[in-house]
């Protein structure tokens, strides 16, 4: 599956994350990975000055840190997880090395 950088594909991502009952606020601030996870209240906070590739990006590094509720989720956002879960995997493989996240 080749990822395309809109805000469309954004928004689709954002939704599943939303659909687990986090936050994703876009802030200002100084974090060395572009994003920051308050785990137990569920907020995610991404670098507001990302372009739209590099949020994409780093929403797709951030969702197996994530508790994901498969099925909560829409039918469309358990497709695009499953796509996107796979490209992580098919990432690491391609590297060699085991699927670590910052």
């Amino acid at each position: 599956m080749a990822i395309k950088f809109t805000q469309h594909t954004l928004d689709k991502i954002e939704k599943i994350i939303q659909e687990s009952g986090y936050v994703i606020r876009y802030e200002r601030g100084n974090f060395q990975s572009g994003y920051c996870i308050l785990q137990a209240k569920k907020v995610v906070v991404l670098n507001k000055f990302f372009q739209t590739e590099g949020k994409i990006n780093t929403l797709i590094d951030l969702l197996p840190q994530l508790e994901i509720n498969f099925d909560a989720l829409t039918h469309e956002s358990q497709k695009l997880y499953d796509e996107v879960m796979a490209l992580g995997n098919d990432k690491q493989s391609q590297l060699n090395l085991p699927f670590v996240h910052a």
